[in-house]
């Protein structure tokens, strides 16, 4: 059975997106647009997503008119879609909408991946539920030289220090790529 990994890029400040969930002030640090391989989990065979990720990935890729786009970020990988709308698919892509807990929904998550690990991609929320329910493994912050006023909280809950040990810390690029091992609460 494999990992449940959070992996993500944050500002300084803690933010995913921007108040107008824009992430242009990632696209705009060297390496942002296109991020070195190992800053994602390459070891992933699902990805798990909240729906303002998912929407914002149509939008942004305009994904729904070029289906095509969806392979150059989820390629095959059946994807996870957490929501509670019904919501629009590109044609060929393997997308599953979920609603309820996580813990709802993690059999039919794990099944999929098989012995592959599980990218929870998007949503500090999302992933903060994954930790709340004790079934997340790894987070990885890739930590962007940006600051910004507002916007969506890396994970918008207390997390105590007892549940995380740091296991690196190295400058990839433009960004400090820190990985934390979870402890079970």
């Amino acid at each position: 059975m494999g990992r449940i990994l959070f992996d993500t890029a944050t500002t300084l400040n803690g933010y995913l997106a921007d108040e107008d969930d824009s992430l242009a002030w990632l696209f705009a640090v060297e390496g942002g647009e296109v991020p070195e391989e190992t800053l994602y989990p390459a070891s992933a065979t699902v990805l798990v997503e909240g729906s303002s990720t998912y929407e914002w990935l149509l939008r942004e890729n305009d994904l729904l008119a070029h289906p095509e786009k969806w392979q150059e970020f989820h390629g095959a990988k059946p994807t996870f879609v957490f929501t509670t709308r019904e919501l629009p698919v590109p044609d060929g892509a393997d997308v599953r909408f979920v609603a309820g807990p996580v813990a709802g929904a993690i059999a039919a998550i794990r099944e999929a991946a098989g012995d592959g690990d599980v990218w929870v991609v998007g949503g500090g929320d999302l992933a903060g539920q994954f930790l709340d329910a004790d079934l997340l493994d790894r987070i990885s912050i890739s930590v962007a030289p940006v600051a910004l006023t507002g916007g969506a909280p890396l994970l918008p809950r207390r997390v105590s220090a007892d549940r995380l040990r740091l296991v690196s810390a190295e400058a990839v690029g433009q960004f400090a790529r820190l990985v934390y091992e979870v402890r079970r609460g």
